[in-house]
């Protein structure tokens, strides 16, 4: 993740983060320790130069890179929640967003990243479409994660509403860092519960895309989510962020695994792991905006053109953001580049 033109952060399974500058790439700038097992996401808040971090140890990490030295930069835990699998702020930083393995997707509204969030610290607005009342999150750690399970199913729900007090309503809005809790509806999942391995958002912030798997893992789904802003929750009624608008099944292949997919730069296009290659898939087949062809119900993505060069499961996809250009990379560890002709 680049923080400016010449510095920019990496994460890694070795529990660490580092930051390095493009005039400088034999060494890092500084090592950040503060994650206890893999860290999976970096996001950046350019107004408050605010690096945020989220791993499988269920931390969502905050790092004041404005007071970064040679040792680290200062750090504190801004939230914790069991199974968590990815984290994004949308691209204004007024939502994070986290996915887990549990099927649930979280939305911070009205972001205050300034804020650390514990149990009892902010107020929750009631679950769509959960039936559990059991915690998934904690003052504490929930250890880290089961290597090669990334998958793992459980009963956890949302949180308990009887542990979470209720601050007042600002003037005209809701309560910084209003917490939703969410149960995307999935196609052919009804009962059988579904497990959120990616989650990437459009570039102009309108909608969410969601990679799920059933939890018998012998279903995979891209899922299109539109974001529905409205007046502020009353404390009895759901706020209901999230409307599914476009989805398609995937081939299932490389079962386990996390596959990494996301939008173009202008958010007309979505690339998508399937199989041993890549699917390119639009909103309809004009490759048109997703405002312009917003439906009423649930319609499929129309697969726009199919790619393939691996030979062996695809698991993350890129689009360049400057030039007419793909990248794929499979589990062998090839990276192939792809310039469509359409």
């Amino acid at each position: 993740r680049f923080l400016d033109n010449r510095l920019f952060a990496t994460c890694s399974d070795d529990t660490t983060i580092a930051l390095w500058d493009l005039r400088k790439l034999n060494t890092k700038v500084c090592t950040l320790h503060g994650h206890t097992s893999w860290v999976k996401n970096i996001e950046y808040d350019t107004n408050t130069r605010l690096l945020v971090t989220s791993g499988f140890d269920g931390n969502v990490i905050i790092w004041d890179t404005n007071r970064c030295t040679e040792d680290g930069c200062p750090h504190r835990k801004f939230f914790h929640t069991r199974f968590l699998m990815r984290m994004r702020l949308t691209p204004d930083c007024s939502k994070m967003l986290i996915s887990t393995s549990s099927g649930y997707l979280l939305i911070l509204h009205d972001l205050d990243l300034n804020k650390s969030l514990e149990v009892g610290s902010y107020p929750i607005l009631r679950a769509r479409r959960t039936t559990s009342s059991s915690d998934i999150t904690s003052s504490g750690s929930s250890g880290p994660r089961a290597v090669g399970s990334p998958c793992h199913q459980s009963n956890s729900g949302p949180l308990s509403e009887k542990t979470l007090s209720r601050p007042s309503q600002r003037e005209g809005g809701s309560p910084r860092n209003s917490l939703e809790v969410l149960t995307p509806e999935v196609p052919g999942e009804r009962d059988r519960g579904n497990c959120i391995t990616s989650l990437q958002l459009h570039p102009k912030g309108w909608a969410t895309l969601l990679r799920c798997s059933s939890n018998t893992d012998d279903q995979e789904w891209t899922c299109v989510y539109e974001f529905q802003e409205g007046a502020p929750v009353r404390p009895v009624s759901p706020r209901c962020s999230l409307r599914l608008t476009h989805c398609i099944e995937e081939a299932n292949v490389g079962r386990g695994y996390i596959k990494e997919l996301c939008f173009s730069p202008d958010g007309r296009m979505i690339s998508s792991p399937h199989g041993f290659g890549i699917r390119l898939l639009g909103f309809d087949t004009h490759c048109s905006e997703l405002v312009d062809c917003l439906p009423r119900e649930a319609s499929p993505l129309r697969e726009i053109r199919s790619l393939y060069s691996h030979n062996d499961v695809v698991l993350t996809t890129k689009f360049s953001p400057t030039h007419c250009q793909i990248a794929s990379g499979c589990l062998s560890g090839r990276v192939s580049l792809y310039q469509p002709k359409f």
